[in-house]
């Protein structure tokens, strides 16, 4: 990102931005692919805490992380208020949380941004039929709006809006304050916000509509596989045959330093 007076942009500068322009926005796994989201100019990063340490904040650059906190590993609002703490120490630039509303609501009143989740919410899918859209009739449209609204009122910063027909999106996003990050919600979200594994094209199982696929990383990855089985089944070879460890491989004594130790022995 640009145009700021400091590198990094904040909270306040992502929230201005709503309504100007599109942000883009990559969930990242590792330190190589936050560098080269970073070298891409893209805005905001997800990176769930697992693996959210020092060395991906230095990889993200001047990208703004959220750090997703995991629904099901921390379970009570003193876990989840600990563990936003932690990442925000290491330079987190929000969390994401997909708690109660008072957990968030916690976490909002001792100043964490949070961001939250609205349509189709993977870790509470059975809840609006499975792992299909949300919002396609008008009460269920209606449902999504009440919930957007509801983490307006306790403190969020911003939600994911996943899998949402792009018309409600729109409408909703013009309603509120909160800074959408749409994912299959069509381009009037404020973020299009997509999986580093699906734009690289390395996605194993399912791969959703609304993904799309710039290079093929899996035909690379299953080449470089072959690659390291050859290697190691070569490297096992030069074992079993004595070839390794040759001369070049091996720390060199001296005669008179190896025959005082000789003598040392005896």
């Amino acid at each position: 990102m640009s145009g700021f007076s400091h590198c990094r942009p904040t909270v306040a500068d992502i929230r201005a931005l709503k309504g100007k322009r599109q942000l883009s926005m990559l969930f990242v796994n590792t330190p190589e692919e936050a560098d080269a989201a970073a070298r891409a100019g893209i805005d905001m990063l997800s990176i769930i805490d697992p693996v959210w340490t020092p060395e991906m904040r230095e990889a993200a650059g001047d990208c703004f992380v959220q750090v997703g906190l995991l629904y099901g590993e921390l379970v009570t609002t003193e876990d989840y208020l600990r563990a936003a703490h932690r990442v925000t120490r290491i330079g987190g630039d929000c969390c994401y949380c997909a708690s109660s509303f008072g957990t968030i609501q916690a976490l909002a009143d001792d100043g964490i941004p949070v961001v939250s989740h609205v349509g189709l919410i993977p870790s509470k899918a059975t809840w609006t039929g499975g792992f299909k859209a949300v919002g396609k009739s008008a009460d269920s449209a209606m449902a999504v709006y009440r919930h957007v609204k509801r983490l307006e009122e306790i403190g969020c910063f911003g939600a994911e809006l996943e899998v949402v027909p792009d018309r409600v999106a729109a409408e909703i996003a013009k309603r509120t304050t909160l800074v959408l990050l749409g994912m299959g919600a069509g381009p009037h979200a404020d973020a299009q916000y997509l999986f580093a594994e699906d734009v690289l094209g390395y996605t194993r199982g399912h791969k959703p509509r609304h993904a799309k696929t710039y290079r093929n990383f899996r035909a690379e990855l299953d080449r470089l596989q072959v690659e390291r089985v050859a290697a190691f089944s070569e490297f096992k070879a030069d074992v079993d045959s004595g070839a390794y460890p040759a001369a070049e491989h091996v720390v060199s004594i001296s005669d008179a330093a190896f025959l005082e130790f000789l003598d040392a022995l005896d």
